[in-house]
Parts: C-alpha cells; structure tokens; sequence
C-alpha cells in the first residue's frame, strides 16, 4: 500500500482534523503541519496530499527542488490559482475519494517565472479586459470587472518599450501595453477561449503581447470584449502570440508585473517550463492529450517594431491608427495613378454612359447595372477625396481634370444619343434618378466609405464593383444629358443634383475614412474635411426638401390606398407633382361614376389630405 503524508496549512488544525484526517482513516501514513524551514527527505512511492494555499505550495515546490514529489492535492481556500492550473474541483470529499482511487500519476510541467512557480498567469503592463473575469464567480462580477477594465482605456494609452527573446528565435524590439504569460489553456478563461492544442505536460507557456496602434482600435475591443461570450472570443487583431519553452523579457526600466496576484518587480524577467517537474494526481478537471501542443507559434506580425515602435513611444497613443509607411507609400501612389486620365478611362467612360442611357431608354435595370460596373469614375474621386484631406494640390487638380474630362464625355455621349433617338418620353427609370433626397446623399456616404476602405485594403479591392453599383455615378449623369437633349430643364437639373450629391458625399465619406484610417494627421485633413462639410451641406438644403416630398407622398398613398369613398375604392395612387399637388387614382367600383359622383370623391380626398387636389382619374368596375 501507498504511504501517503498530509502536510497542511497549520492555521487549519481544526478542520483538518476532523474534516480530512477522518475521512482518509488508516489511508493517512502521518500528518505534517507546513512550515517554512521545514525539511523534506521524500522517497519513491511516498505521496504527498497538500492542503496548502498557493504560497504555501509554491514554497513547497521550492523546497522539495530536484527531489522526486509525488503530490495530491487538495482544495485550501486560499488556492485559489493552484486550482485553475491542476484542475482541481471545490469539493473537498470529492477530491479526497479521487486521490484513493486514482492509481495513474502524470508528469507535468511547472511554469518559473526568475525562479518562481506560476500556477495561473504573468501580467505585466495592463491586460486590459483580456483577463477580466478570470476568477469572479457571479456573471454580475465578471461584467462589472470587463466595465471596468473598459473604463481604463482612457487611461493607460502608452505604450513601453520592450526586447522579447524566445527560445531558437531572434531578439524582438517592439512596444506594447502589456503582455499576458500563461502555462497552458485551462489555467484561465482567456486562454480557454484563445488557445489551442495547450497541455499542462507539453513543455510550453504562451505568451500575449498586446500592442493596440491608437486609442480608437483599443477602444473598439473594449467595447467588443465588454459583452463578448465564449462563442466570439478571439484574440484582438492587436496582439502578438508567441508559444515557446522559454522568454526572456527586458525593458528600459524596471519591469512591473503581477505573478498570481502577486505584485512584484525586476529588471529582467525570465520565463521559462521546467518539463515534468512534478508527479501528480491528476486533477479531475485536467484535460490530458497524449498528442498534439508540442510545436512552437511565432505570430508576431500585429507587434510595431522600427519607425513605427519609435512613433508610438515618443507620445500617448493617438486617437486613430497611423497608417505605416510602407502602407501610405503602396495607396499614395495607386491614388496618384488613378487620378490621372487615360485612354483607357475615356474610352471605359465613353461605353459606360453609351450602355447605361439605352438602359434608360429602354427601361432595363440590367443594362443600367452593367453600365455601372463598367463606370471608371469611382477611381479618380477616390484619388480626390485624398487630395482634399492632405491638401495635396497636384492630387486634387489631376482628379478634377480626370472628373471633368469623364463628365464630358458622358454628358457628349448622353445628348448625342438623346437627339437620334426618337423616344422623348420619361419612363420609370429616367423619372426615378429626377428626385434626389436625403437617402441619396446617405448612399453616397455609404459607398464612400466602402471605397476609401476597398482602396486602403487590397484584399478587398473586389468589392469596388459593388460600390460602383451602389452609388450609381453614371446613370444620373446620363439622366442629366437625356434633360439637356430633350430641353427638359426639370429631368437635367434633377439628375444633376443626384450626381453632385453622389459626388459630394462620397468625397467627403472617402476623406472621413482615409483619416480614421490613419493616412493623416487631423491637424492636417482639418480644413479639406471643413470644405467638404460645407459643400455637402449646401446640397442637402434642395436633398432635405426632396425628402420632406417624399415624406408627403407616402402620407398621401398611405392615407388613400384601399380607402372607401361612396361605394368605391381607391388604388394604385401615385403623385405626380406636389405644386400644385397632382394624383393619378385608380378607382374601383360596380358602375362607371358619374361627374357628380367624381366631384364627391375629389371633395373627400381633399378632405383626408388637407389641401386641394387635381386628380387624374383611371375607372376599374367589378364584374361578378
């Protein structure tokens, strides 16, 4: 039979006496109040049951050094990481009937951080919400302690310098807020949810390095992470995670860092696994895999290292993110290409509007969409919105001759067809680009946004067509040239407005992004930003009366559709202008109506609306 040895927390005589000696029996060989200077000879097949706090155990750990320890453990109140760490349930007669039964022992690793054991985590810097709620036990403590990890955000925006060297792998200079130093995937709840393939006997820790670019990105996780559930949790875009045997940390002064709760400061820090330090009773919560977590991860690309690491060092974190050299050099001169003009553009914008005013002519929306598609015009405005925000002139003059040159054309192109064709009638298509509103105007942000942010991007430069569809440039454009062909000054300057606001709106969208995206400093973008604010909200005063038009409208159908007037019903009502206000009624009856009859349905719809009316009648009679 096993010898087994209980060394105990001496503040906890009484209750180890009648809670944990009583329930081992003759099981219990002898039993040991802990100290610090006492003094261990432990042989093979001797076992130690500890019921020990996590200091305690790890100066047991330390004493018992290169001596062969076989351990049970038992839950102490005051173990509170050494449970996380070995997976050891609450219940204490639950783990003592485990340790009597259990005849498997496992080898497994303890985690040293300067040459002290690591049950749960190294924090050093701030961790953010990334650990919050790691050891509360109520979903109330959890969520308040990721508020208020939220809270710290506008607080602890600088970043610090530190040299990081992991086993067989180069010395790395970079900044960072903070970084999170774990042993293996069940001793917290962020690594729960983040790592994979993470074993307490592989010969590994993981470490995070949190290096947040500005305080709007930083800002966006905490907001993410406040509510984030185990489903969503992944690591913010941010940091770095590297799984080594070993790190070295290093920092231009002194490193402060929490180590299980414990505040504790140094020069240096070394990290590292002692593989198989221990034999233990597994804990009933422990996960063990006989395979898998044994290769090494290195993913450092989110850390700043260079120009970049000094940027950021040398003040608090901006705001927004800067965008990196390599990143404005690789846009600047993609924008720059784009605004200048080319065959290629003129022939491109030629065909465009030549597809999209038969479209028009021809009432076909799928016309009209290939039209938009094939539109280069998306190209220069971006280049424009650019040039606006960093007041760069040459930019801004080659985008406006590019613009005007595409205008040109399509106006060229949309007049000439107009006048040889022999349609001079406004369908469905031409009418619905000769009333621009507020929604328009908020398309145009829309799109703008997405097509400063495809640019940015080049793994998403795809989507540029659908932008394209979205905002629709060269259908109002040849609108615009149908109204100029036919001398229809209401259809030319309807359709021109939707194209100014389609323009304006996405230059200033466009602009708005590429400085949150960090392609310039606000001081800088300030005044080009305040120009296109203007010229936007010059556009929006005739967009604000479009909508409030539209508004009408709908208030009119709404009130009219389906409604009983004498014996007949009102259908398919539409406005055809609102000064005066002109409706086109359908009305369904048993018998024609006569003009007595009309006079009293007109007098009644007035009524309902508040105003006079002329209406434009269309008789429908039941047949039974």
């Amino acid at each position: 039979m096993k010898r087994r040895i209980l060394l105990y927390d001496s503040k906890e005589e009484d209750f180890v006496q009648k809670q944990i000696v009583t329930k081992f029996g003759k099981q219990l060989s002898s039993t040991i109040p802990f100290t610090r200077d006492i003094k261990l000879e432990i042989k093979e097949g001797v076992q130690i049951i500890t019921y020990l706090s996590d200091e305690q155990l790890k100066a047991l750990l330390d004493l018992a050094a290169g001596q062969f320890l076989e351990l049970g453990l038992l839950p102490h109140p005051e173990m509170i990481h050494g449970k996380k760490s070995y997976g050891i349930k609450s219940d204490l007669e639950e783990n003592i009937e485990h340790i009597l039964k259990e005849k498997k022992v496992i080898k497994v690793d303890v985690l040293e951080a300067n040459g002290i054991p690591v049950f749960n985590t190294i924090l050093i810097g701030e961790s953010l919400s990334l650990m919050s709620g790691s050891v509360a036990q109520y979903a109330w403590q959890r969520f308040w302690n990721k508020l208020r990890y939220f809270l710290k955000l506008f607080w602890n925006t600088r970043l610090n310098s530190f040299t990081i060297k992991a086993e067989n792998q180069d010395e790395i200079n970079t900044a960072a807020i903070g970084l999170i130093i774990v042993h293996h995937a069940q001793s917290s709840i962020l690594s729960k949810r983040i790592l994979e393939n993470s074993l307490i006997n592989d010969g590994k820790l993981h470490a995070l390095i949190l290096a947040p670019k500005s305080i709007s990105g930083l800002l966006w996780f905490g907001l993410s992470s406040l509510f984030r559930t185990k489903r969503n949790y992944n690591l913010p875009p941010f940091a770095a995670h590297i799984k080594t045997s070993s790190l070295t940390i290093k920092a231009d002064k002194p490193i402060n860092y929490s180590q299980d709760g414990m505040l504790l400061s140094s020069d240096t820090l070394e990290v590292l696994i002692r593989k198989g330090a221990l034999n233990m009773v597994p804990g009933q919560k422990l996960k063990l895999e006989p395979n898998g977590g044994g290769d090494d991860v290195y993913k450092i690309k989110a850390l700043p290292r260079g120009d970049a690491k000094n940027e950021l060092l040398q003040r608090k974190l901006p705001l927004i993110n800067h965008a990196t050299t390599e990143e404005f050099k690789d846009l600047f001169s993609n924008l720059r290409s784009s605004s200048m003009v080319s065959g290629v553009y003129l022939v491109l914008m030629f065909l465009a509007t030549f597809i999209a005013t038969l479209g028009l002519f021809g009432n076909s929306s799928p016309v009209i969409i290939g039209a938009m598609i094939l539109a280069p015009l998306m190209a220069p405005i971006i280049s424009l919105s650019m040039g606006v925000l960093r007041q760069e002139r040459l930019l801004i003059v080659n985008s406006v001759k590019t613009i005007g040159w595409g205008v040109l054309i399509g106006y060229l192109c949309a007049i000439l067809i107009t006048w040889l064709t022999p349609l001079n009638i406004a369908n469905d298509e031409i009418l619905a680009r000769i009333r621009p509103n507020l929604l328009d105007l908020g398309v145009a942000v829309g799109s703008g946004i997405a097509g400063a942010y495809a640019s940015a991007k080049s793994e998403i430069a795809k989507t540029l067509a659908g932008v394209a569809i979205a905002v629709a440039l060269v259908p109002p454009l040849a609108v615009s040239g149908i109204g100029f062909g036919w001398t229809n000054w209401d259809i030319f300057q309807g359709a021109f407005l939707l194209f100014l606001t389609n323009l304006s709106g996405m230059v200033l969208a466009a602009a708005m992004t590429f400085l949150l995206l960090g392609f310039s400093p606000f001081r800088l973008g300030r005044r080009g930003i305040v120009y296109s604010l203007v010229v936007v909200g010059l556009i929006s005063f005739p967009l604000f009366f479009g909508f409030m038009d539209m508004v009408k409208e709908n208030n009119v159908i709404s009130k009219l559709n389906g409604y009983e007037i004498n014996g007949v019903i009102l259908r398919d009502i539409s406005v055809r202008s609102f000064k005066p206000l002109k409706l086109t009624v359908k009305i369904v009856g048993e018998t024609s109506p006569d003009k007595e009859k009309l006079e009293l349905i007109k007098s009644e719809i007035e009524t309902l609306i508040g105003e006079e009316v002329e209406l434009e009648v269309t008789v429908a009679l039941k047949v039974y």
